[in-house]
């Protein structure tokens, strides 16, 4: 096995064990297709993904990582979308907790859907599990993500350093912040205020538009942009929260004929946003390497399926509305420019295969991607 690039928290190895079949984000449920032990006496898992849309990684990283962990275990898993509608959300946990799931990992829509889905799990005496979003109030008995904090300080200090290598003197930077029913976005910008409220009060940059997008839709990312672009033409850098809403953002610039003079952050490394980056459109992203997130839920999941204690969950994080302490594993995140794309490659994120198609292949092998 290739040992991953980045370093993060410590995350166990699964135990490898019988195989058996996991559902797909088309929503279908497998049947059990292990021939051994572990399999049978563990417990099913169900695992409710939030869309396809927000971004790719939910589709093409999360999905597959988590159902090569379950299979590895020998664990059955139920893995279905909600492909962003509540109601679906909600009727995909009441098929999963009436089929006698042990375990429920979900990745809230909002939080108020989510608890709703927490709650009924609990009454029903299922461990829960917030998967990369932290349901606010729900009372999930153990949350795994990144630490979205430093994401967000990742992002502006990237956005920083931009400007800074731009000469850009006193730029007007615009927010294009998450969806505002998503607890990550707002700590995402916690973490990139931190950074640049200094750089304001400082008189040295001058905050311009502000705007939350909707369920992260890059589609009003990209109106929200224009109009901001269009009342407030020195705009010189934008804070974008995830690479959808940067090329949202860049598109914009384009049509302008701003692109690759105006910088813009991303999060995510996903193959457009890289994309972005090598030929100088997009400033920097922020890489979360999916795979050790999957792997350090699915080892909570496959724990609590067979009835053990787990081990992984050291740290604790502070539920803002409810003010418990949530048991939690959170990975740390890294800063992805021109200079370190070959790494994301390099750690088998993404392929040079999906990264340097022909409009790309240049750029590509001047990043030193081979």
């Amino acid at each position: 096995m290739r040992k991953g690039l980045f370093a993060l928290a410590a995350v166990g190895l699964l135990a490898t064990g019988s195989m058996a079949a996991c559902g797909s984000d088309s929503g279908d449920t497998a049947a059990p297709g292990g021939s051994g032990d572990s399999g049978s006496k563990a417990g099913k898992v169900g695992v409710i993904l939030p869309d396809t849309k927000s971004s790719a990684r939910w589709a093409t990283a999360d999905l597959k990582y988590l159902t090569e962990a379950f299979k590895a275990a020998g664990v059955e898993a139920d893995i279905q979308n909600a492909q962003g509608d509540k109601t679906q959300f909600q009727t995909i946990a009441d098929g999963m907790i009436a089929s006698g799931v042990k375990v429920l990992m979900i990745v809230n829509l909002d939080s108020g859907t989510g608890k709703a889905v927490l709650d009924k799990a609990k009454s029903s005496g299922i461990a829960t599990i917030d998967y990369d979003r932290l349901t606010l109030n729900g009372g999930a008995d153990y949350y795994v993500s990144f630490d979205n904090v430093e994401v967000g300080k990742l992002q502006g200090q990237g956005l920083i350093d931009c400007l800074t290598e731009k000469k850009v003197t006193k730029p007007v930077v615009a927010y294009l912040n998450g969806s505002p029913t998503d607890n990550n976005a707002t700590l995402f910008k916690e973490g990139y205020d931190s950074i640049l409220k200094p750089k304001f009060d400082a008189n040295e940059y001058v905050k311009g538009p502000d705007q939350d997008v909707p369920d992260w839709d890059n589609v009003q990312g990209g109106t929200l942009f224009e109009q901001m672009l269009t009342t407030n033409k020195d705009i010189k850098g934008v804070l974008a929260a995830n690479d959808g809403l940067g090329n949202a953002a860049i598109q914009v610039l384009k049509k302008n004929k701003l692109n690759g003079q105006v910088p813009v952050t991303g999060q995510d490394a996903t193959v457009q946003g890289l994309q972005n980056i090598l030929v100088g459109d997009q400033c920097m992203t922020v890489y979360k390497a999916i795979k050790q997130e999957a792997d350090a839920a699915s080892e909570l999941a496959i724990a609590l399926a067979k009835g053990e204690a787990p081990t992984s969950a050291t740290g604790t994080v502070t539920d803002p509305e409810s003010k418990k302490d949530v048991k939690s594993v959170l990975l740390k995140p890294q800063s992805i420019t021109k200079a370190n794309v070959k790494d994301v490659v390099a750690d088998g994120f993404v392929t040079k295969e999906e990264l340097c198609t022909a409009d790309f292949a240049k750029a590509c092998t001047d990043a030193g991607i081979s």
